[in-house]
This record gives C-alpha cells, sequence and structure tokens, in this order.
C-alpha cells in the first residue's frame, strides 16, 4: 500500500515511515528533501497520486499562536486538497493531548489542524499523543546558557517517538477511526527531572535551571492539562529503557 508521510524525516515521521517499510508497504516522505513544499503545495499532486492514505506528522519550532495557526492551517489545508484531487480517502493526524481544550502557543495550531480534518468531510483518524521523549535532548541542544540547562516547569506523560509512529503506521493502512483513543507514556514525569537524567546518562555536567513561564500555553504544561485521561492507550517502553538506547 502506498502511503504519503508529511515531516517523513522529523522525529515521528521517520520512525511512521520505518514502520511502514518493515510492514512491507510502500512510504513516500513528502517534505522539502524529497521536492516536496507543503506550505506552497509544490509538488503535491503528484506525490500523492495512488496513494491510499496520508499521515500527517509535519512541524515547526515557533511557539507563537499566530505562527502554529498559519503553518499547520496552510499545510493542512494543502494536503486536504490535493488529498480531494487525488482520490486519497484517509487522512490520519498527529495532535497532541490537551491542544484542543488550551488553544493556545503552539497548541493553538494543532486545534486549527484538527478543526480542519474534522470539518473535510474525508476520512480521517486523529490520535493525539503526550510529549516525546526526545524533548529532554532537545532542550539540552536548544535551550543551554553556560553551565545549565533551562527548562520549562511540566508535568508529562511522555511517550516514545518511535512508539507514536508505530501507532500511526497501524491506523495508516486501517480503515478512518475518527478520533481514536489518547496516546501516552507508561509513567508521568517532570521534564526538569528527565533533563538531569539524559545530562547524567550522557555524562554532562549542566544544572538545569527550572523557570516557570507566564502564559496560558505555560500554564496548562504545569497544571496537567497535557496529561492523559484514564482511557488513553499507554505506550510500554519506560524512558529509563528509552535512554538506555541513546
Amino acid at each position: 500500500m502506498k502511503i504519503a508521510v508529511a515531516g517523513g524525516t522529523g522525529a515521528v515521521g521517520a520512525h511512521v515511515v520505518a514502520a511502514l517499510v518493515a510492514a512491507g508497504h510502500e512510504p513516500v516522505v513528502l517534505s522539502r528533501s524529497t521536492g516536496i513544499d507543503l506550505m506552497t503545495g509544490l509538488g503535491l499532486d503528484g506525490a500523492l497520486s495512488g496513494a491510499a492514505a496520508v499521515v500527517d506528522a509535519s512541524g515547526q519550532t515557533r511557539t507563537l499562536a499566530s505562527a502554529s495557526r498559519r503553518f499547520f492551517g496552510t499545510v493542512t489545508r494543502n494536503l486536504l486538497e490535493s488529498e480531494r484531487r487525488a482520490g486519497v480517502g484517509h487522512h490520519v493526524v498527529v495532535s497532541i493531548v490537551g491542544a484542543a481544550a488550551v488553544n493556545a502557543g503552539y497548541f493553538a495550531g494543532k486545534r486549527l489542524q484538527e478543526d480542519l480534518v474534522t470539518a473535510s468531510g474525508a476520512g480521517w483518524t486523529i490520535l493525539r499523543a503526550t510529549q516525546f521523549y526526545e524533548f529532554a535532548p532537545m532542550l539540552v541542544r536548544t535551550a543551554s546558557v553556560g553551565p545549565f540547562v533551562v527548562a520549562p516547569q511540566m508535568k508529562c506523560q511522555p511517550v516514545s517517538a518511535a512508539e507514536v509512529g508505530a501507532a500511526l503506521a497501524a491506523l495508516a493502512v486501517g480503515e478512518p477511526r475518527g478520533l481514536v483513543p489518547d496516546l501516552g507514556g507508561p509513567g508521568r514525569e517532570v521534564m526538569g527531572d528527565m533533563v538531569r537524567q539524559y545530562l547524567k546518562r550522557t555524562g554532562k555536567s549542566q544544572r538545569v535551571l527550572e523557570i516557570t513561564v507566564p502564559g496560558r500555553w505555560w500554564h496548562a504544561l504545569r497544571d496537567g492539562s497535557i496529561l492523559p485521561g484514564a482511557n488513553a492507550q499507554r505506550g510500554s517502553q519506560s524512558y529509563e529503557d528509552w535512554l538506555l538506547e541513546q
């Protein structure tokens, strides 16, 4: 089965591609590295020809609500329009637990993405996942200030990006299911502690500086709004086991 993966070189998309290949399917990566521009739609129609489904695992790094809405709104509209022309019958999206309720900051773009997909009239499946284990090392790379790593105060139940990718691949080869149960990790964590564990495992001597950031989105990261509910699916790999693999 031919399945297109938007953002197929990213943290989750690469795992979607790997899972599809392992299952004997034909993934097509939609990214600038393969000549596809999701923001302009350049190359989409040709890439989606003959595809049975599209998995949207695209993302961007800016956290402002306006930038997030612009990115996810543009990409989602371009994908849905091209899918309609190509006759693609299934659109699969990875969203974020809590995005629809919080609707602020980065989550505002994911909320818009969900709204556009559910109103499209096409066959769709949305999987809301929690934050990925990979967020901790990303903070070390991007939020290091001299001897410190700055980490937001954040309660989470993170999950391996590989498990999210495998779940998305399995959904893509099936029939549209609408909104499926959330996917979180096996246990709850504090982001500052996750960064400390990563630093220790990798032999770095930096200290973690946990900060409180104002704003509705940042408040949601602290108050439990991004935690999955009681009926959520749980990944099997713990953060400690994930660290051992790195």
